[in-house]
């Protein structure tokens, strides 16, 4: 996504810089809106400005804040806020043990913005790449609640929800990956090593060869001549893919093409609403309005097009209509999770029931898991079935007609 430099007041008026991700610049307002700041100017730039500059060697290597250090730092802030500790002295103690170097330099730059007045949500607006637009309107809902030490632990489950989500979806689909990657190297081997060695024992006949032969011994041959424009393609169709995925129009296109991918885009869906239910439960429970929850719990679904149905709900409610008449009109909820929302709004425990819904998600991701590979081995079957026929037919029926001539003689 595009990122956009942005000039903003909090609510004692000074004036905050930073740049933000988003699809456009008035999902970048609406974050900014949610943690309480009015944007006086948002535009468009390149990157994010980092406040130095450095070579490409030094990007390339340089060490990255993984989320495993953020969420590590939420347990620690609540351990440290639960105890006591002042905020300031706390952070100047994460810093000193931070492992990682790059974590080490966000806290120092937190804690001189803290030092300078700064709230703390307005301090890590600045590192939209380490903290993203939910966490920081977490953590300012605790500033103005006094319940950030809450919010923390919270926001340390919340984590670690996602990040046992994002392995589940990667444990998946990693099977099928690697089995896809076999049979394509498989290919490239026969066609290069294979195929012209027995298309030097054919060419010894003198004889007509079956069509399925010369099928093969056209694609080796081409495969041999033209392998450099192969590779150029492959690796130019790669960044074209890379290029359009990052335009706004492209992402969206291909988040709702993975939806109905066969096998996987089942489990990339519900992994999806299960990280948008349990993302709803945190922010309505820690006493965020519906519309701003909908609002920044839109930037943490990791997919445009489901993004793009929250925001459809969130402009639903803000004109008065219920929750349920909003997920209805979204198309990507089954029927039994519009019960439990229609259910939670007339209760009014509408929190306590998105975390129903994003439990009963995380387990039909289990199962879906658990049985990729019964569902996927009939398929691998039938490919790999199809690639012995093909060899066979191709690189064996000469030889067998061969024989067959030989005997008659």
């Amino acid at each position: 996504m595009p990122f956009f430099a942005y000039k903003a007041r909090n609510a004692r008026g000074e004036l905050l810089n930073g740049v933000l991700e988003g699809v456009d610049s008035s999902a970048i307002a609406d974050q900014l809106l949610s943690t309480g700041v009015t944007p006086v100017e948002i535009q468009l730039t390149k990157k994010p400005t980092t406040g130095k500059e450095s070579n490409l060697f030094t990007r390339l290597f340089e060490e990255k804040v993984a989320p495993m250090d953020v969420q590590l730092f939420s347990r620690q802030m609540y351990t440290l806020l639960k105890s006591g500790v002042p905020i300031f002295r706390g952070m100047a103690g994460l810093q000193e043990s931070a492992i990682n170097k790059a974590f080490a330099k966000v806290l120092q730059d937190l804690r001189e913005s803290l030092d300078a007045g700064r709230e703390l949500s307005a301090s890590m607006r600045r590192h939209p790449q380490v903290f993203s637009a939910f966490y920081v309107s977490m953590v300012r809902v605790g500033e103005m609640t006094g319940r950030l030490d809450e919010i923390f632990l919270r926001l340390f489950n919340h984590l670690e929800f996602e990040r046992d989500m994002r392995e589940r979806i990667r444990t998946a689909l990693r099977y099928p990956s690697f089995v896809l990657a076999a049979m394509l190297i498989a290919m490239v081997v026969i066609n290069i090593f294979v195929i012209p060695a027995f298309a030097q024992v054919y060419a010894g006949f003198k004889a007509e060869l079956p069509l399925m032969t010369k099928v093969l011994i056209a694609s080796s041959n081409f495969t041999i001549h033209y392998w450099p424009l192969l590779l150029v393609g492959t690796a130019g169709a790669f960044f074209a893919f890379n290029l359009y995925v990052g335009t706004p129009a492209g992402r969206y296109r291909w988040d709702k093409t993975k939806l109905r991918l066969p096998l996987a885009g089942v489990i990339i869906k519900k992994g999806t609403l299960a990280r948008f239910a349990r993302s709803f439960a945190l922010a309505s429970r820690s006493g965020v309005p519906i519309v701003q929850g909908l609002s920044v719990v839109a930037q943490v679904v990791d997919n445009a097009y489901i993004s793009g149905r929250i925001e459809q709900m969130r402009d639903g409610v803000e004109r008065g209509e219920s929750v349920l008449r909003t997920a209805v009109t979204t198309g990507v909820f089954t029927p039994i999770v519009l019960q439990m929302i229609a259910v939670g709004e007339e209760t009014g425990e509408i929190d306590d029931l998105m975390e129903e819904i994003a439990g009963m998600y995380e387990r039909e991701v289990d199962y879906e898991v658990k049985t990729l590979s019964a569902k996927i081995e009939p398929i691998l079957l039938v490919g790999l079935g199809v690639l012995v026929l093909v060899l066979a037919l191709g690189i064996f029926l000469p030889i067998w007609d061969l024989g067959k001539v030989a005997i008659s003689k």
